[in-house]
């Protein structure tokens, strides 16, 4: 990406953008077939940005019967994987040349400051299209250890025709781990945007062509995401979101096809900080940016801060100087880290959290949909201690030791991510092993990158996981294909 603009020349982008409001399917934009629509809301300023196609059900119905007849083609499923590696990466191209557009529209959609679709958003999501591209030539698959007789090959096959239900939080970026592997496998997409944040899934698609498999249907949970869910004719489903809604994807497999359902879920990171740890400042950095990046609307945002007792002091004190380093405000300003929550319901969630009960170390303002960055201390048994916020809401836990520390960042249904604090590797080690979370990272926050594979243990999901080259595994079906060698019948039958 090149050198962030002006808020002057962000806005005038902003104001030029042609913004896509249709679904797409089979190639080309249509309206809802029932002609209903939705408003797509700036939440930093609540101006309507456009309205949008509300699909239903024959919506559903309609994407997936071109889904499938594209699959059954072979025009993607069956394309020689260096053609599919070319179309991928000739997509990436065309991203990273409307990039500027798509990060602007992604900051008007969903709240997101300008600085972090200019400097995340847009580049890791070029870099993922880019490797799952690079990647699809080079899966090979295996030969089994058979007999003289015989030659067992064990091969990948796409599984078919996959809905992706998309979060809100990273529309873009999520967008790209889920189509990056799902294309390269060779299957047929139907992509569910947040009803919050549909623009840029559209656009992508628009980009997106000349594969000839990728629709998008925007529209609610209940109107598009429960039938992709139930259909009998999707082959799995890829869910990012609550856990609750996860759930329901279970039971809609269960009363229908017994699709494959792959989930990533919520989280409630902790971040533990042992009385060794060096280097509290950089500690400090660390657990702020964990806890306040993109406003805390983050399934691996460590909302808990397990310090012990002999650092907490002087780690908060670090902690407060580094939070006034994320200014809140216009997200189109790059000057401002913190923008909006993105809608008035979910900022109405995170404020309740900021009411009585726990002690405030800073901040805690909230008004007109911005929530600044918010450090609390807490009991074990708060709900700031235990509930899955999504807001910039940091809470803080002291304890005595390393075995107290440990089992505290246990005591929680969520197993998304993990950090922990201290310059004993040994520690470290013992640490990272004990803590269930499918993420855990050492003296540092971050959730790996593109080739390590990222998902959770209990509620925070289970079925596959995302990133890496395990990502593909979600998206492909293994057969096993048995040859007989075998001139002589008795040998055949033995």
């Amino acid at each position: 990406m090149s050198d962030l603009l002006t808020t002057e020349e962000y806005k005038a982008i902003a104001a030029g953008l042609d913004l896509p409001t249709q679904a797409f399917v089979d190639g080309s934009f249509r309206p809802a077939r029932s002609g209903r629509t939705f408003d797509g809301v700036n939440p930093a300023t609540g101006a309507l940005l456009a309205k949008l196609a509300a699909c239903g059900p024959n919506d559903v119905d309609f994407a997936v019967q071109k889904a499938r007849d594209a699959f059954e083609d072979g025009r993607w499923s069956r394309l020689h994987p260096g053609a599919r590696k070319e179309v991928l990466i000739r997509l990436a191209k065309l991203v990273r040349r409307h990039a500027r557009d798509l990060a602007v529209m992604e900051s008007l959609d969903s709240g997101k400051t300008i600085y972090d679709c200019e400097t995340v958003d847009l580049p890791e999501t070029i870099h993922c299209l880019t490797w799952h591209a690079e990647l699809i030539d080079k899966i090979c698959d295996q030969v089994s250890p058979a007999s003289d007789n015989h030659i067992a090959m064990v091969v990948r096959e796409p599984v078919g025709v996959v809905g992706l239900v998309l979060p809100w939080n990273f529309p873009l970026l999520m967008l790209a781990w889920k189509i990056g592997p799902a294309l390269a496998a060779g299957c047929s997409v139907i992509v569910k945007p947040a009803e919050e944040t549909s623009l840029t899934a559209l656009r992508i698609a628009e980009l997106a062509m000349e594969a000839g498999v990728f629709n998008v249907l925007p529209g609610s949970g209940p109107d598009v995401g429960e039938p992709l869910g139930r259909h009998m004719d999707v082959d799995a489903v890829s869910f990012t979101g609550s856990t609750e809604t996860g759930r329901r994807f279970l039971r809609y497999a269960a009363k229908s096809n017994l699709k494959e359902v792959t989930l990533e879920m919520g989280g409630k990171t902790p971040a533990v900080v042992l009385d060794d740890a060096e280097n509290l400042d950089r500690v400090a950095a660390h657990v702020v940016n964990g806890a306040f990046w993109n406003m805390g609307e983050n399934c691996s945002a460590s909302s808990r801060l397990i310090v012990q007792k002999g650092v907490k002091d002087a780690l908060l004190d670090r902690s407060k100087a580094h939070a006034r380093e994320w200014p809140m405000g216009d997200p189109l300003d790059p000057q401002n880290r913190v923008g909006a929550l993105v809608s008035a319901a979910h900022f109405d969630k995170v404020r309740s959290y900021l009411g009585k009960g726990p002690k405030g170390v800073m901040g805690g303002r909230a008004e007109a949909g911005f929530v600044e960055p918010t450090i609390l201390e807490v009991a074990p048994d708060a709900p700031q201690a235990r509930e899955e916020i999504f807001g910039p809401v940091l809470s803080v836990l002291t304890v005595d030791s390393f075995d107290e520390a440990i089992a505290l960042a246990n005591d929680t249904e969520y197993g998304l991510a993990a950090s922990i604090f201290t310059a004993n590797m040994k520690r470290a080690i013992r640490g990272a092993r004990a803590i269930r979370a499918g993420t855990v990272t050492v003296n540092s926050f971050g959730e790996g990158d593109i080739s390590t594979p990222f998902g959770g243990f209990k509620a925070s999901g289970f079925g596959g996981r995302d990133n890496g080259i395990h990502a593909h595994d979600q998206y492909t079906q293994l057969k096993t294909i048995w040859v007989d060698l075998s001139d002589d019948a008795d040998e055949a039958v033995a």
